[in-house]
């Protein structure tokens, strides 16, 4: 698909989308973020500024780009949908999509997760449908801070499913896209890397300083120990990840520090303050997603009849934070390897 005139519409702009809607417009591409008020108002006031773990810093003017928050002014022009909204919003992010966009508009899944795809198909109806994988973490500027400012802070190509051609529209300067037959192994083995957005959160640590300590290496690694049993018994074979084998990644994440440090020079390629988007939400004050996450893995744990003892203490964890004070609950990691023990997640 050339670029042409065709409209993107960035459904659900928060940080990713925001990034993604960002670099598209930079790009020249026709971008309308469908955002929240807070977002929106922000972004009219002062602009889009998107940098980068490689040192491009850019600004997008607020005339730039379309912004709104009423999904009936910005889905109907839409040619490509890329759908950015969490997990627990992408039904009714399907609702909108059939009741105010073509049925022809290409909708593309840049989600958290391995069924969000699914469950676009499922209220979609015929429409076609790609699921999508976004490697990158990204932050957002604090509050009434301006322009706002979204972050790219670690690195990696987004992938999407192959069948519509749409790598050439998409694939801009910050933004790099590529096309894969194996979308759905590519995001389980993405799933994965994202059982560690939950200890990021508990702890309230820096993702590069999390990583960075063995004692909490080694709950992410039992962790994917617990998924790729399940995964095996279930048939399922994930993707690589920073181009190890993923059988291979709790061996190297139980690795001392100093040879982790070492071997897993591009995992720990990150801006030394970002953190998960899971912490975010703690913050905020908002549901985060540990149910298509960690969830994710308990009910294939539970299909498969294989135990999943410590992705189910780290489920009930965050469940209690997400009940208590906002913010992250700055556990240390022996308070979540002992906690919970033998309880079941809600």
């Amino acid at each position: 698909m050339a670029s042409g005139e065709k409209w993107i519409v960035v459904a659900g702009a928060g940080s990713v989308g925001c990034y993604a809607g960002g670099c598209l417009a930079l790009a020249g591409r026709q971008v309308v973020l469908l955002a929240r008020p807070r977002i929106e108002a922000a972004l009219r006031q002062g602009g889009l500024r998107i940098s980068d773990l490689e040192g491009r810093d850019r600004l997008v003017k607020p005339e730039a780009l379309g912004i709104t928050a009423d999904p009936a002014a910005a889905l109907p022009q839409a040619d490509v949908i890329l759908v950015t909204v969490k997990s627990g919003a992408t039904q009714e992010m399907a609702a909108l999509i059939k009741a105010h966009a073509r049925p022809d508009a290409i909708v593309v899944s840049l989600q958290t997760g391995v069924d969000n795809a699914d469950r676009l198909r499922a209220g979609l109806g015929q429409r076609t449908v790609l699921a999508g994988m976004v490697p990158f973490n990204v932050v957002q500027s604090p509050d009434g801070e301006l322009p706002l400012n979204i972050h790219r802070a670690s690195d990696g190509k987004v992938m999407i499913e192959d069948g519509a051609g749409l790598a050439g529209l998409l694939d801009v300067e910050g933004f790099t896209v590529e096309t894969r037959g194996d979308i759905k192994a590519v995001l389980w083995g993405k799933l994965l890397m994202n059982l560690n957005n939950a200890l990021v959160a508990l702890s309230g640590l820096a993702l590069a300083s999390e990583l960075a300590d063995r004692r909490w290496r080694m709950i992410l690694a039992s962790q994917i120990d617990e998924a790729l049993r399940a995964m095996r018994a279930c048939g399922i074979e994930p993707a690589r990840i920073a181009g190890l084998r993923p059988a291979l990644l709790p061996m190297v994440l139980r690795l001392p520090d100093w040879l982790f440090k070492l071997l897993a020079r591009r995992m720990l390629a990150i801006d030394p303050q970002a953190r998960s988007s899971m912490w975010d939400d703690l913050q905020r004050g908002r549901p985060t997603e540990i149910d298509d996450l960690q969830g994710a893995i308990l009910r294939l744990a539970e299909k498969a009849g294989t135990p999943a003892p410590v992705v189910e203490r780290v489920i009930a964890l965050v469940h209690e934070a997400e009940t208590g004070v906002r913010g992250s609950p700055g556990l240390a990691p022996e308070l979540v390897s002992a906690a919970a023990g033998g309880r079941r997640s809600r």
